[in-house]
């Protein structure tokens, strides 16, 4: 089980996480998003495509651009469209 941890509050939590590069991508059922807020950020990775951030808030706290997806993601990353992963040493402990 994988779980996204921000100021002791659980944001993602999931036993079937896809691990890219090192990172656990959450399925969109595992994500609270009531803590996250779309930007207007986008960077593009030459094999995965464009990602989509958001801004993690709670309690009053902010992660800006914390989380990352891939909403239309290439052929080679269809396993993450719509997965939200997290940006590490930004606060946010990812475990499992």
């Amino acid at each position: 089980m994988a779980k996204a941890v921000y100021n002791g509050i659980v944001l993602a939590e999931s036993d079937e996480t896809e691990m890219v590069e090192g990172n656990h991508y959450f399925p969109p059922d595992a994500v609270k998003m009531e803590y996250f807020t779309p930007t207007d950020h986008h960077t593009t990775c030459p094999w995965k495509g464009v990602a989509s951030y958001y801004t993690i808030e709670v309690d009053g706290e902010t992660i800006e651009n914390g989380a990352w997806t891939y909403p239309e993601p290439k052929d080679a990353a269809q396993q993450i469209k719509d997965h939200v992963a997290f940006y590490k040493g930004r606060g946010v402990s990812v475990e499992g």
